[in-house]
C-alpha cells in the first residue's frame, strides 16, 4: 500500500522556521518527484514545492521562492520541506505527495504561524 506521513508541523512564529518530514512507504521512492502542497481554510491546495526522484532538481511556488527548501534522502524513504522567513500567510495544512499533478496523498500536518 502506498502510504505518505508527514510530521514536524504546529505552531511556529512569525519570522521563524521549522522543518516538515514525510516518510514515504510502499513503493520504489527514488522512482518518484515527491511534492509538497498547502491548503488554507477556504482556499485551494496549491503545489508548494517538488523535487525530482534524485534530488537533482527542484521547483518552488513564486510564493516561497528564498524561503523553503525541498529535499530527501532516499536511503531512508524520506522528503523533507525546510520553511524559513515563515510569514502568517504560510498557515495551512501541508501534504506530501507522490508525484506532482497525481499520486497518492499523505493525510496533511498542520503549520500555524502565528505571533
Amino acid at each position: 500500500q502506498v502510504q505518505l506521513v508527514e510530521f514536524g508541523g504546529g505552531l511556529v512564529q512569525i519570522g521563524g522556521y521549522m522543518r516538515l518530514s514525510c516518510a514515504a512507504y510502499g513503493f520504489v521512492f527514488s522512482s518518484y518527484h515527491i511534492s509538497w502542497y498547502r491548503q488554507a481554510p477556504g482556499k485551494e491546495r496549491e503545489l508548494v514545492a517538488s523535487i525530482t526522484p534524485a534530488g537533482v532538481g527542484t521547483s518552488y511556488a513564486e510564493s516561497v521562492k528564498g524561503r523553503f527548501t525541498i529535499s530527501r534522502v532516499n536511503v531512508k524513504n524520506m522528503v523533507y520541506l525546510q520553511m524559513n522567513s515563515l510569514k502568517s500567510e504560510d498557515t495551512a495544512v501541508y501534504y506530501c505527495r507522490q508525484g506532482i499533478g497525481s499520486g497518492s496523498w499523505g493525510q496533511g500536518t498542520q503549520v500555524t504561524v502565528s505571533s
